[in-house]
C-alpha cells in the first residue's frame, strides 16, 4: 500500500493523498446514504451505510486512502453521555461532566463494548476496498473530546474546561484518564478490526498555552501512541494536532506521521519536525474553490518536501461547498505532479 509505505519512510512513485472529511456533504452520493439513514447519528450506527460512505471517496475521486466514517464523539456517548446533533448548533451534550459523581457514571469498558457497529463497519469496509488502498482508523484526542464533554458542545471560549485546567486540575485530569483509558482500548479494537494506520484529532489544541497543552493534551496523545505500539509495532500512527505551530520544537514522541494544519508554515514543520516524522498535509482548504489556487499550493508543498517523507493531504477539512469536480482535481493534480519527484 502506497500510503502505509509512506507513512514508514519508504520509497513511493508518487505522494500519496487523502483528505480529512473526504467522505462528506461536499459529495451528492453521501447526502443521498445520509437521506436514507436518516441523520448522522444513525448513519455512524448502520455499518453497511457507514462503510458505503467510508468507500465512496475512493470510487469518486481515487484517493489512496479511505477514512472509516464516524465521529470522535460516538466514545463519550457509549460512555453514558446524552448526545444529540442540532440543526445549526452541532454536537450538544444536554448533560456535560461538571461534578465526580457525573465523570463515575461513565463507563470505558462500556464504551469499548457498545462501539461493536465502528469494528463491524471497520470488517465490511476492508472486505470491501482494494488490496492496494489502506484504511485509516481514528479518534479525537482525549484533550478535544473532553471539552466537548466538559463544555456541552462547540465554544470559542473554553472558558469551563480552561477554568478547570487552573481551578480544578485534578478532575480535569481525571476526565482525561477516563477518555484516554477509553481511546486506547478503542483504538486497539478498530485495528483488530483491519484498519492499517490511525489518527488521533486534537482539533482544539490550539485552545491552550504551551504548558498547560503539554501537561493536559500531548501527553495523553503519547500516551495512547506508546500502548499502541507496544501492542501493534507495526500499525502506523498519526497525529494532528491544530493550531500549535509554535510548540513545533517541544513535540516529540514515538508516533509515525505529523499532520500539519494549513496555519502552520509546511518548511517550519519540516525544520522543526521533519528528520523525524513523515509529515501529512497541509494545503489550505478553499484552494479547492479554484483550480489555479489548487496548481500553485501544490506547486508550492511539492517544492518544499521534494517528494519525500511526506504525504499530501489538506490543512483541515473539505468543505461542504467545494465543488467534486475540484476535489478530483486535486487529487490528480498531487498524484501526477508529485510522480515527477519520485524519478
Amino acid at each position: 500500500m502506497i500510503f502505509i509505505d509512506a507513512c514508514l519512510g519508504k520509497k513511493t512513485p508518487y505522494t500519496p493523498v487523502w483528505m480529512m472529511r473526504q467522505a462528506g456533504r461536499y459529495l451528492p452520493e453521501y447526502m443521498r446514504v445520509r437521506a436514507e439513514a436518516g441523520d448522522f447519528l444513525s448513519l455512524c450506527k448502520d455499518y453497511e451505510k457507514a462503510s458505503e460512505v467510508t468507500l465512496q471517496p475512493v470510487d469518486i475521486l481515487g484517493v489512496d486512502a479511505a477514512i472509516l466514517f464516524s465521529d470522535i464523539l460516538v466514545v463519550p456517548m457509549e460512555m453514558g453521555m446524552e448526545l444529540k446533533f442540532v440543526k445549526g448548533e452541532g454536537p450538544v451534550f444536554p448533560k456535560p461532566i461538571a461534578t465526580m459523581e457525573d465523570l463515575d457514571r461513565l463507563s470505558s469498558d462500556k464504551a469499548v463494548k457498545n462501539l461493536s457497529y465502528v469494528y463491524d463497519t471497520i470488517k465490511l469496509t476492508r472486505d470491501k476496498l482494494a488490496k492496494d488502498k489502506a484504511l485509516i482508523g481514528f479518534c479525537g484526542a482525549p484533550w478535544t473530546i473532553a471539552t466537548y464533554m466538559i463544555e456541552g458542545g462547540s465554544t470559542k471560549t473554553y472558558n469551563i474546561c480552561k477554568k478547570m485546567v487552573y481551578d480544578n486540575p485534578q478532575f480535569l485530569h481525571a476526565i482525561l484518564r477516563k477518555v484516554t483509558n477509553a481511546l486506547k482500548l478503542y483504538l486497539a479494537e478498530q485495528i483488530k478490526s483491519g484498519v492499517n494506520a490511525v489518527q488521533i484529532f486534537d482539533s482544539w489544541a490550539g485552545a491552550l498555552e504551551k504548558s498547560a497543552y503539554m501537561e493536559f493534551g500531548f501527553s495523553y496523545i503519547n500516551e495512547i501512541v506508546d500502548y499502541l505500539k507496544a501492542n501493534f509495532p507495526d500499525t502506523p500512527i498519526i497525529v494532528f494536532p491544530k493550531g500549535i505551530s509554535g510548540f513545533l520544537d517541544d513535540i516529540s514522541g514515538n508516533f509515525d506521521v505529523f499532520g500539519v494544519d494549513w496555519s502552520t508554515p509546511l518548511a517550519n514543520a519540516k525544520k522543526s519536525l521533519g528528520a523525524k516524522y513523515i509529515l501529512q498535509g497541509n494545503m489550505e482548504p478553499t484552494r479547492l474553490y479554484n483550480k489555479d489556487a489548487i496548481d500553485e499550493g501544490v506547486d508550492e508543498i511539492l517544492s518544499i518536501m521534494g517528494g519525500k517523507r511526506h504525504i499530501f493531504n489538506l490543512g483541515h477539512g473539505i468543505l461542504p461547498d467545494i465543488p467534486v469536480e475540484h476535489a478530483k482535481y486535486f487529487i490528480k493534480s498531487v498524484q501526477e505532479k508529485s510522480a515527477k519527484y519520485a524519478k
